[in-house]
């Protein structure tokens, strides 16, 4: 492939990719970040209230109760990693935001049964973003090789930013607000709606997710300074 040299990429040519030429792209790209980040940040940054205003976990000893939770985070993309080139991006990707839909909806109704204990909780947060980190992280791996090689570092900054400010935001708000209220089906109610938005995201990226698997990225999206 032959290249024209180029100073710079304009920022008209940036919407324009983004939003005209690879449009779909970046309607699934903005669907995967935003859901996982609503996800992830909503239970993470609300992980040691849970704890302590539900379980009466001592304040001191709530750090213990996070050392399983990175373990599940840290074992999911490891372990599940190398499936997304061997079964396929389109397949793994819709597996694990629906798995981590079920999870959470699941989990969330024991939790609201008053049948989990803090341990047992802590477990199932575990297991849950062993997968939903695999799935956060296949979001970073779809907006970083699904566009032109010149934007690729701006369209990860993009859908990052976007993506945070609408789940990375509004998650911990929400569910702060639902935890003060005191109510196990508050918070339930909130558990479905993050569950709601992985299951959303897994019928995206089933539909439309690009199958980049054991591609080069040039032939996944053509470079804009091709001379071919």
């Amino acid at each position: 492939m032959r290249l024209r040299a180029r100073t710079h990429t304009p920022l008209l040519e940036v919407a324009q990719t983004l939003f005209t030429l690879y449009r779909q792209r970046t309607y699934v790209g903005l669907v995967l970040m935003a859901s996982q980040a609503f996800f992830y940040n909503a239970i993470f940054f609300t992980y040691a209230l849970i704890l302590t205003d539900f379980y009466n976990v001592p304040t001191e000893r709530v750090g213990y109760y996070l050392l399983p939770f990175a373990l599940g985070n840290f074992l999911g993309p490891l372990l599940l990693g190398r499936l997304f080139d061997t079964i396929g991006r389109r397949q793994m990707i819709t597996f694990t935001y629906a798995i981590s839909h079920v999870l959470l909806a699941a989990t969330g109704y024991l939790f609201i049964a008053e049948i989990l204990s803090a341990e047992v909780q802590t477990l199932s947060w575990m297991v849950i973003f062993f997968f939903a980190s695999a799935a956060a992280s296949s979001a970073y791996l779809t907006v970083s090789e699904t566009f032109p090689l010149e934007i690729r570092a701006l369209a990860i900054a993009f859908f990052y930013a976007v993506g945070t400010g609408i789940g990375g935001v509004a998650g911990p708000l929400i569910f702060g607000a639902l935890i003060d209220s005191g109510s196990r089906l508050s918070v339930y109610v909130g558990y479905l709606f993050a569950s709601a938005l992985m299951i959303g995201a897994a019928v995206v990226a089933w539909k439309w997710a690009v199958a980049a698997e054991r591609k080069p990225l040039e032939s996944v999206a053509r470079p804009l300074a091709s001379a071919d």
